[in-house]
């Protein structure tokens, strides 16, 4: 995430509360990404680019990208599920009417 990059404005829930664990599991997700494509890199040009070593890295880095966006999916549905638990409980506590 660059300084001036502001993504509380892409990230940012219903109020703005799950915008920083949002933001933190996205970041998170990116950097898996993109140490998944660079070891592929250089792995690749040591042995070159096709061949089976190739094939499976590959194969093994789409794996690990998928896994780590479902985790990043899964964790931002946790988020907005708790966050809005959270406003409801609030809400029952302290707004009752009088």
């Amino acid at each position: 995430m660059s300084p001036n990059n502001n993504s509380k404005d892409k990230e940012q829930g219903p109020e703005g509360k799950d915008s920083f664990f949002k933001s933190v599991s996205k970041e998170a997700n990116h950097v898996v990404q993109n140490t998944v494509d660079t070891s592929g890199k250089i792995i690749k040009s040591i042995t070159g680019e096709g061949g089976l070593i190739g094939k499976t890295l590959d194969s093994s880095g789409n794996i690990i990208k998928k896994a780590s966006e479902k985790g990043t999916e899964a964790f931002d549905k946790t988020v907005d599920t708790s966050s809005e638990t959270f406003k409801k409980i609030k809400d029952k506590a302290f707004n009752r009417k009088k």
